[in-house]
């Protein structure tokens, strides 16, 4: 069990503005910032991560706001929608919520369980699910959302693809899912290594054209190991079966490895350890602006082209 994945790590997106995805995200859906941190390839931009409180994986969103970058498209070759488990009977307290905000729902139901849809600022496509398994991950909760109504953490990720079979093949020869459901175009798989952030969606249509990554897209989504022994025996999985995959990489709070699937989607995994306290307490998680090792030294500089976050 301890050498499998255990569904989702996180997920990251592109936002445009900083301040509005931040205001968005822990104001208006109540999660919370973890980390506060910089694209390492692009110490001038933040790279923010949300989640509960202590960043569990499987709870993380994270997001590059990249000023100015503009709409992007979604498409195929993407991972569309980013589906967030929520308490039963708490629907209609987030569609009352929203359209206060004016924030536009709309209700649905995916293999039997209800939801709603909405888009974030930057038109990042999210679902909230009541989930038919009981989901009793901790929340975060804030004056607005509390226990009964907060988030829990992903419930699904939606594959939006051309054709499904060579994206299911990855999924279940190589990560451990199987296939549970098919509805019309639509595919559930899921692992039952752990039971929560576990399920993968994917829609197969070949008509939709190819998205473009820039603002409301999401960039990339991340499978959870326990450790980086276990990460490297997927490297070597990954490899047999004719996949380029990058070499290990540190991401500080995880390690990583790379890869693009059939369908294009850019698929990571990532290790538990060491976590987000590695670097500061958890009673602090997010609240002081966190820097790779290799920019420490450059500290004001960065400080002073990062945008106003006040």
């Amino acid at each position: 069990m301890d050498n499998r994945i255990l569904g989702l790590h996180h997920i990251t997106a592109i936002a445009d503005n900083a301040k509005r995805n931040l205001d968005f995200y822990t104001k208006v859906l109540g999660v919370r910032l973890v980390k506060k941190t910089v694209n390492f390839d692009d110490p001038g931009t933040y790279h923010f991560y949300f989640g509960n409180e202590n960043g569990t994986p499987g709870t993380i969103l994270t997001f590059f706001p990249w000023e100015g970058i503009g709409k992007g498209t979604n498409g195929s070759g993407m991972a569309t929608h980013i589906g967030y488990s929520v308490p039963k009977g708490s629907l209609d307290f987030w569609k009352n919520h929203l359209q206060n905000l004016n924030v536009t729902t709309e209700e649905g139901e995916i293999f039997g369980e209800k939801m709603i849809s909405f888009k974030d600022p930057d038109g990042l496509q999210l679902q909230l699910i009541e989930p038919l398994v009981e989901d009793n991950r901790k929340v975060w909760t804030t004056d607005d959302i509390k226990d009964e109504n907060a988030l829990k953490g992903f419930h699904n990720v939606t594959l939006t693809l051309k054709k499904a079979d060579p994206t299911i093949k990855v999924l279940t020869d190589i990560l451990g899912y199987d296939l549970q459901k098919q509805e019309g175009e639509r595919y559930r798989l899921a692992t039952d290594a752990i039971d929560t952030a576990n399920i993968v969606d994917i829609i197969e249509n070949d008509t939709i054209p190819a998205g473009r990554n820039a603002a409301g897209t999401n960039h990339h989504i991340a499978f959870r190991v326990k450790d980086d022994n276990v990460l490297m025996e997927y490297r070597e999985k990954a490899l047999s079966a004719g996949l380029s995959i990058t070499p290990k990489i540190n991401r500080d709070y995880f390690y990583s490895l790379y890869f693009r699937e059939p369908g294009g989607v850019l698929f990571e995994i990532a290790t538990d350890n060491p976590g987000f306290t590695v670097d500061e307490p958890l009673e602090e998680l997010g609240t002081n602006l966190k820097l790779p090792v290799q920019y420490e030294g450059m500290r004001e500089k960065i400080e002073g082209v990062l945008p106003n976050l006040s």
